[in-house]
């Protein structure tokens, strides 16, 4: 198997998968997929939804063997959450 190395600098991987998730995929996949996770390829676009980080970016690698994943979670600013306070206001 060959080591895949990443062909861009954090911030490029950060500003290109951002920039696909929200011009892109975000309207594809939000309403019905909330708190599930996205693996986009910052390269072609190409995306997979998955309950996992690891289940949706191999099945990105399925289609594009050699795809540069950028993981997010669906509605959230991002993949896990640190601490015990949560995001949302309460009421």
């Amino acid at each position: 198997m060959a080591v895949r190395q990443p062909r861009y600098s954090k911030e490029e991987f950060a500003r290109r998968g951002n920039e696909i998730y929200e011009s892109q995929v975000r309207q594809q996949v939000e309403e019905s997929n909330h708190g599930k996770i996205v693996a986009i390829d910052i390269e072609t676009g190409a995306f997979e939804v998955a309950d996992t980080p690891m289940e949706a970016v191999d099945r990105l690698y399925e289609r594009e063997s050699d795809a540069q994943p950028w993981v997010i979670r669906i509605g959230h600013r991002a993949v896990f959450r640190f601490g015990s306070r949560s995001l949302k206001k309460s009421v």
